[in-house]
């Protein structure tokens, strides 16, 4: 099958799955999955579904997202982020659309705490 064709088929079947409460990821899965296996045979797509997991996790970038989340859980349970907005909140906070910039400038100040750029 053409892989222009292919790619469409597989567009509208990760739709029609959305439309019927498939979570958006499995649809994802599911379509790409399916479309490799009509061009590249069952096998390959097969391969590639049991290998590509383990070299997702064993990528850095990917491995530091639980510790960053880890860490954003002490910072509330801590009240560290609380803190954090009281502080930005107290700088522009009396300015017109102070709320607006003290939510920023929490957020920037809580990336910089959790090590986010």
């Amino acid at each position: 099958m053409d892989p222009l064709t292919t790619g469409a088929l597989g567009l509208a079947l990760m739709f029609a799955l959305i439309l019927v409460r498939v979570p958006i990821g499995i649809a994802m899965g599911m379509a790409g999955f399916i479309g490799y296996a009509i061009l590249g045979g069952v096998k390959p797509s097969l391969s590639i579904l049991v290998s590509e997991p383990a070299g997702i996790i064993a990528n850095y970038e990917f491995a530091v997202i639980p510790l960053f989340l880890l860490m954003g859980s002490f910072a509330t349970a801590g009240g560290l982020s609380a803190e954090i907005y009281r502080l930005a909140h107290a700088f522009v906070g009396h300015r017109r659309g102070g709320l607006a910039i003290a939510t920023m400038g929490g957020c920037a100040l809580f990336g910089a705490v959790c090590g986010s750029s």
